[in-house]
């Protein structure tokens, strides 16, 4: 049985602006939940790209779904798929690369393989994923669901959810919660400019985090 919900809505404009300036890591130093299992990976190092999570539970080796979503997706979305445990099929290949593409998505995030490196890479889409895999799912037209709540990498992700991703992972943030979360990362990311620049001055680390202070205050004396 396929569930197909409604699209959900976008992420403003200015808010994906705004959380595409921060890094994840940053983000780290401030939560520590909403990320998703770290061996969900990049394949393009260097991308960073943030949208809204369009998403998608496909079981086992069925990607009909995935193919039907192709139609739908809009500028600006990222496709979060479950695979609901299957690390065998990739179910994301250079066909579907090509077809988001051109429909204007963002990513895509897996929690599983994917297909076709060389065809990701040429078409510069960005893929989160487990790794590669040459065995690939089939258009069996069994069942899945689009835009319901899925869990990957031991993330719950909403369908309308805020997503931003790089070299150091995935977060998902309520978007309610994501103006402000990325307000304080821009934060942290300004000061730690200025952190660097009192180094190459000649200040030392520890003078500056108080860690020097930290450990010297409770040293044990012979």
């Amino acid at each position: 049985m396929f569930i197909v919900r409604p699209m959900p809505e976008q992420i403003a404009p200015g808010l994906v602006a705004e959380l595409e300036k921060c890094e994840v890591a940053t983000i780290g130093h401030v939560l520590h939940s909403g990320f998703v299992d770290p061996e969900i990976r990049a394949v393009l190092p260097n991308a960073r790209v943030a949208g809204t999570a369009v998403t998608l539970r496909i079981p086992h080796a069925d990607s009909t779904l995935l193919h039907y979503l192709t139609a739908h997706v809009r500028p600006g979305d990222i496709v979060v798929i479950e695979r609901c445990g299957d690390e065998r099929h990739a179910c994301w290949g250079g066909v579907i690369t090509n077809a988001m593409k051109l429909a204007g998505v963002k990513a895509g995030v897996i929690d599983g393989p994917a297909t076709d490196f060389s065809e990701i890479r040429r078409v510069e889409m960005p893929m989160w994923c487990r790794g590669p895999s040459p065995i690939t799912t089939k258009l069996l037209g069994l069942e899945g669901a689009i835009n319901v709540p899925v869990n990957v990498g031991g993330q719950t992700v909403s369908p309308g959810d805020a997503v931003l991703c790089d070299e150091s992972g995935v977060v998902v943030l309520a978007p309610a919660d994501a103006p402000t979360i990325a307000a304080r990362a821009i934060a942290m990311q300004e000061a730690e400019l200025e952190l660097l620049a009192r180094l190459a001055a000649g200040e030392k680390l520890p003078d500056i985090s108080g860690a020097r202070a930290m450990v010297e205050g409770k040293l044990q004396t012979a």
